[in-house]
Formats: structure tokens, C-alpha cells, sequence
């Protein structure tokens, strides 16, 4: 085999596998969403006023976020709900704070009536976000709070 042969053969193995390379890396720098800093707050009803549940969290992909969907459940249920099972939950506000960022904040009003039927104890708040370029997170117990009588 000549050398002219022989170097042109190994700059071409070398142009494709920098190309290949080069793709990898670019495909491995997706990113799966994130969902940070959950936190959930119950206020019972007082007086004349409504009570409240509100479920906040920061989500993040790289792609940006699409949205968040939020189910409450009592640990005493032992419901355990599945990403499936989420798809059909209530969708909670998101509002961007940076290009991949958004905060995402879920409020229900609670009348004195629903929470003299609330199970008493640990509550916990499952969530699944949905990114921008579809990929998804779900997380079984994003936070827990407790409701008290």
C-alpha cells in the first residue's frame, strides 16, 4: 500500500471520528428537567377567609419549560401516584425567571367545608414537569405537609 494511500486513509478515519465525536457531545449536553426547592404550604380556614394549599417549585431544562402538573394526596391514602397518573392532575403557574428556569406555583382554595373532610396528617405533593423539547421529571413526593384539624 502506498503512503499517500495510507495517510489519506487515517486523515479521513480521523475528519469522521472528530465528526462523530463532535455530534456526541453535542447530543450528550440534553439535559433531563429538573424540579428544585419544592415546597408546600397549608392554611386551614379561619373566620370568613378561604384556606390555602400552594406547592411551589423551580423547574429547569435547558430547552425551557413547558409546564408542571401537581396532585396533593394524604400519606394515609397510600395512593403512591404514578408520572401516568399525573398527566390528568391540575397544572400549576409557571413563569419564567431565566432562560431554562421558571417558577412554578400551584394554589387551591380550601372552604371550611373541604377541610372538615380532609384527611388529618402528612399530605404529600407529587409533581411532573414537562420541558420545552417534551422530555419529562417526575417526582413522587416533591414535598409533604401536614393538615391539622
Amino acid at each position: 500500500m502506498s503512503k499517500r494511500v495510507l495517510v489519506s486513509s487515517l486523515i479521513g478515519v480521523a475528519v469522521v471520528g472528530g465528526v462523530a465525536a463532535g455530534g456526541y457531545a453535542m447530543a450528550s449536553t440534553a439535559t433531563e428537567p429538573t424540579l428544585e426547592n419544592g415546597s408546600a404550604r397549608y392554611v386551614a380556614p379561619s373566620g370568613g377567609s378561604t384556606g390555602s394549599l400552594t406547592f411551589t417549585a423551580d423547574v429547569r431544562d435547558d430547552s425551557g419549560v413547558r409546564g408542571l402538573k401537581v396532585l396533593a394526596w394524604p400519606a394515609s391514602s397510600k395512593l403512591d401516584p404514578t408520572e401516568a397518573e399525573l398527566r390528568h392532575a391540575d397544572d400549576a403557574t409557571c413563569r419564567s425567571t431565566s432562560d431554562d428556569t421558571s417558577r412554578c406555583t400551584y394554589t387551591l382554595k380550601v372552604t371550611k367545608k373541604e377541610a372538615a373532610e380532609l384527611d388529618q396528617g402528612t399530605w404529600y405533593v407529587s409533581a411532573s414537569a414537562v420541558a420545552e423539547d417534551g422530555d419529562t421529571v417526575f417526582v413522587s413526593r416533591a414535598a409533604a405537609f401536614d393538615v391539622k384539624g
